[in-house]
């Protein structure tokens, strides 16, 4: 016999974590970072088919401090990436990161010079999402996803030392190399 039996019905029983896990994924405002053909993808998840305000999303940012979660959707130019790392910098914190088509994610068809193969050479991705451009409802299945992850967040004082340490972690990850085989010109 319980502490829930003895209470009266309509008593909600949670830690306070859960609920400001819960408070914290219901209130994500993004900062769009639409570079290429995936950025119109992102803008029809606004609209009234949709609708990212049932996420408490409909509010997109035009300025990064106001903002917790950036997608970077579309492929990322060299030059383009000093400026993205800027904007990941001047966001709130706790910040998440949506890495949308697989330009963002890894370069995708464009392996050259001018493209940087993957944005999580440049911000920690939180979840990355495939496609050539991926579809609203792919990317509404990644809000969801995120939403769990962000629910599940520790609190306390070791949180920062933790998200920094894996920050530093996969931005020091080097490039996935695939061996040549045998006889191979490449």
């Amino acid at each position: 016999m319980g502490l829930e039996e003895k209470l009266p019905s309509g008593v909600l029983l949670t830690s306070v974590e859960k609920a400001a896990g819960w408070a914290r994924a219901r209130s994500v405002w993004p900062a769009t970072f639409g570079l290429a053909c995936c950025a119109m993808e992102l803008m029809m998840t606004g609209g009234p088919k949709h609708d990212l305000a049932r996420f408490g999303m409909e509010r997109a940012s035009n300025t990064p401090r106001q903002a917790d979660l950036m997608i970077v959707a579309g492929r990322v130019s060299q030059k383009m990436a000093p400026v993205l790392r800027q904007i990941y910098d001047q966001m709130a914190d706790p910040k998440w990161v949506i890495s949308m088509g697989v330009c963002a994610s890894s370069g995708g068809m464009f392996n050259n010079y001018a493209i940087v193969q993957g944005v999580d050479h440049i911000v920690p991705v939180d979840i990355y999402l495939p496609g050539c451009p991926p579809r609203p409802e792919m990317l509404l299945d990644s809000i969801l996803k995120l939403h769990d992850k962000i629910m599940n967040t520790k609190l306390g004082k070791n949180r920062d030392r933790e998200i920094t340490e894996l920050e530093n972690a996969r931005l020091g990850l080097a490039p996935m190399r695939l061996p040549s085989p045998e006889g191979s010109q490449l």
